[in-house]
């Protein structure tokens, strides 16, 4: 009988609760980590091919600086160096920083925050280096040349369907960079344009469940046209990415504002997120909540590290019992990314750490495979939680 991934991943998590699993050793996962991306240096000589995911014939896939996943891979860099203080790393994540710095110019996309502030943001935290903060504040410039004032959003892309402004909920990935370029630039436009990008997400993204669209159409005034999604199982489904997007994007909001809407909004993903009765038992999701074959179709790692991630800061934030909570959920999808249901052997998976990522499915594109936001919000994840049990 061949066993697909989707029952290989059945077994291992009963295996797991028969065994007991152990708590997370950060520092073994560090150390594997550190290993696997070893061997995704040594196979990646170019820099201008930054490490995305396997094509379906097992080859790497790799996509130029443009691409909007292009600073994950530095991001991750300089986590491995935060937890092992090795130059080694230090010097290998300047290097694959470095590497997107003429993206600073680019306005052509919304994904600013995910290109420049993983990478650069991490690195000037870890060293203050003034280059990164010039080149930070040259594309948060850029990032905002895409807010329309009359719409009251950045536009996420030029074209979605004959639509001329679409904005999809990854976009509150960007408000971090905006907020932070703001502090350092002494710019309010930067923090006025992510409370009122918010505040529009609020009002128009969420169902009455707290649930989130994809994407939304908006006319020149701000008016909706359009209420969909481009990577979710149909326009009223939860794709779960999204939910993880939008989970993690109202925690940060929160955190640099501390205005409790934004903190009652996160809670109320989370609780849509947790409570849902198509969450698996080991909280790593299945691709979209409302997928037609559930329990037969593939999980999600990339949206169970971003909201393990999320979860541990947003259980900083709330009331006692809340935070158990939630931090026990983060602590059970780290444990179970971290089992082989979900971390590839050593040597193996073309270097990535996490495997069954899905980046597309309607799309037939990166379906069942290692994602590199995957592995850098476990890595996130891991340093929180390491953190928090101090």
């Amino acid at each position: 009988m061949k066993l697909t991934s989707k029952l290989i991943i059945a077994l291992l998590f009963v295996s797991s609760i028969v065994l007991g699993q152990k708590k997370i050793d950060v520092a073994k996962e560090f150390a594997f980590a550190a290993q696997q991306y070893e061997g995704m240096l040594k196979s990646h000589p170019d820099i201008t091919k930054t490490p995305q995911s396997t094509n379906p014939d097992g080859s790497p896939r790799d996509m130029p600086t443009s691409w909007w996943c292009s600073g994950f891979f530095g991001g991750s860099l300089w986590y491995i160096f935060e937890q092992t203080k090795d130059q080694k790393w230090k010097e290998a994540a300047d290097k694959w920083t470095m590497a997107i710095e003429k993206e600073q110019y680019n306005t052509g996309t919304h994904d600013l925050g995910f290109m420049l502030y993983c990478p650069f943001g991490n690195g000037y935290r870890l060293t203050k280096n003034p280059k990164y903060k010039e080149i930070m504040l040259t594309g948060a410039k850029s990032l905002a040349t895409r807010f329309g004032p009359k719409v009251g959003v950045i536009k996420s892309w030029n074209n979605w369907k004959g639509y001329k402004y679409p904005v999809i909920v990854d976009n509150m990935m960007n408000l971090e960079f905006l907020f932070w370029a703001a502090r350092e630039s002494g710019n309010k436009e930067f923090y006025n344009i992510s409370v009122t990008h918010a505040d529009n997400t609020i009002k128009n993204h969420f169902r009455p469940d707290n649930s989130s669209y994809h994407v939304i159409a908006y006319g020149e005034n701000g008016e909706v046209l359009k209420k969909g999604t481009h990577q979710g199982y149909a326009d009223e489904s939860a794709w779960a990415r999204g939910q993880a997007w939008a989970l993690y994007g109202y925690t940060d909001m929160y955190r640099e504002t501390k205005d409790k809407k934004y903190l009652a909004q996160a809670e109320k993903i989370a609780d849509f997120y947790l409570n849902h009765p198509n969450l698996p038992k080991d909280k790593i999701p299945y691709w979209d909540f409302n997928a037609p074959n559930i329990p037969n179709e593939e999980r999600d790692a990339s949206a169970g590290a971003i909201t393990a991630s999320a979860l541990l800061e947003l259980s900083t934030y709330v009331s006692k019992a809340k935070s158990k909570v939630y931090f026990d959920a983060a602590e059970t999808m780290l444990e179970n990314l971290a089992s082989p249901a979900y971390k590839a052997n050593l040597g193996e998976n073309n270097h990535f750490i996490l495997k069954h990522s899905v980046g597309a499915k309607p799309l037939k594109s990166e379906i069942d495979v290692p994602l590199v936001y995957a592995d850098y919000y476990f890595l996130e994840g891991l340093l929180r939680y390491q953190k928090l049990k101090k």
